[in-house]
């Protein structure tokens, strides 16, 4: 019997999370490597309704653990029905993204099953490992990648004695695949075993609130850090977005600076993005941070300080106090477009 690759399917009002398209992006290539299953797990009182988008995105198999009382997320059933789940199928890998609430049910999953478990990783892959001191050598293990020490070194974890590999991951760090409606796939319903003790716990209301702004999907973001000093300079950054189109992003020092709220909050602890056009206003540039917008298409520094890390990754550099550059940018880009003459930004 194949091996199986785990992903557990996140709902937001019985929609899959990105993270969840993400992680099968990522499932599908670990699966292909290790010629396993991949396998969707869907929790919920609707969960065939999303098996045929999931086939779609890579699954060749769907379980549906679909109960009346699984409709919201609570901790206790939850963990219940994968640890019941797990115990009996075996995954060679169990995949979770690093959410709030993937953070909440993967330890206790992971401490059930007296297994490893990783958090949130930035990059998984299939290798060999060899025990240092024992040398023993295990084949096909997952390799779990994430920053460590405050984001100053990259560790690789890796669990091979125990089944399944557990981890959790960043959103953004994966790539979904695009769907193929052609895609076949195998759907198992699953009668999950419950228990009254597990409903200690009962979901009275539920309030949506929508995030301020959507990072993840934005082509252009405009981010200050604490080098923009105030809330007050920090209208220079909306208003350069704005004239640009553009999302405003921040750094962890200006968010715990107070400077802007934390839904902006890009790097290690915030979102991780891919723009096309990223503009760094006053961000040194520190690793926490650049682990989550080093991957954008174009990156334009700004900064008095010469020898700011941000430099390092920018394609383009504007040494320079930000109320004095922003102002001439926006003014050079609405010359630009109403067929003014504008200043050319030179590549360092």
């Amino acid at each position: 019997m194949k091996r199986e690759v785990w992903v557990f399917v996140q709902r937001e009002n019985n929609k899959i999370a990105e993270i969840s398209l993400e992680l099968l992006g990522k499932g599908r290539d670990l699966a292909d490597k290790l010629d396993a299953v991949l396998a969707a797990i869907i929790i919920g009182k609707k969960a065939h309704e999303l098996a045929s988008p999931l086939i779609a995105h890579g699954a060749d198999r769907i379980y549906l653990a679909q109960h009346e009382q699984l409709d919201s997320y609570t901790t206790l059933p939850y963990t219940r029905v994968l640890v019941n789940l797990i115990s009996r199928f075996k995954p060679e890998i169990f995949l979770l993204g690093a959410t709030a609430l993937g953070r909440d049910l993967a330890p206790r999953v992971a401490s059930y099953l007296k297994v490893g478990i990783t958090a949130d990783c930035t990059e998984l892959k299939i290798d060999h490992y060899t025990e240092p001191l024992s040398k023993e050598r295990y084949k096909n293990i997952l390799m779990q990648i994430r920053p460590a020490f405050g984001g100053n070194i990259i560790a690789t974890i890796v669990n091979p004695k125990t089944r399944p590999q557990m981890a959790t991951v960043r959103e953004g760090v994966m790539s979904a695949l695009p769907p193929d409606a052609t895609r076949k796939g195998e759907v198992i319903n699953l009668g999950p075993e419950l228990a009254e003790e597990d409903f200690k716990v009962q979901v009275v209301e539920r309030k949506a609130v929508e995030k301020r702004v959507d990072l993840k999907t934005a082509g252009i973001i405009v981010a200050g850090g604490a080098g923009v000093k105030s809330r007050e300079n920090f209208q220079l950054i909306f208003k350069l977005a704005s004239c640009l189109g553009a999302a405003v992003g921040a750094s962890r020092a200006a968010v715990d600076g107070g400077l802007i709220h934390h839904d902006h909050q890009i790097g290690q602890t915030g979102s991780t993005v891919r723009p096309r056009l990223y503009i760094a206003c006053g961000i040194s540039g520190a690793v926490q941070h650049r682990a989550g917008m080093s991957e954008s298409k174009k990156i334009i520094a700004i900064n008095p300080d010469s020898e700011a890390p941000i430099f390092e990754i920018a394609h383009y550099g504007i040494v320079g106090d930000l109320t004095e550059i922003i102002p001439k940018i926006i003014t050079a880009y609405r010359a630009k477009n109403s067929g003014g003459k504008s200043g050319k930004l030179l590549p360092r």
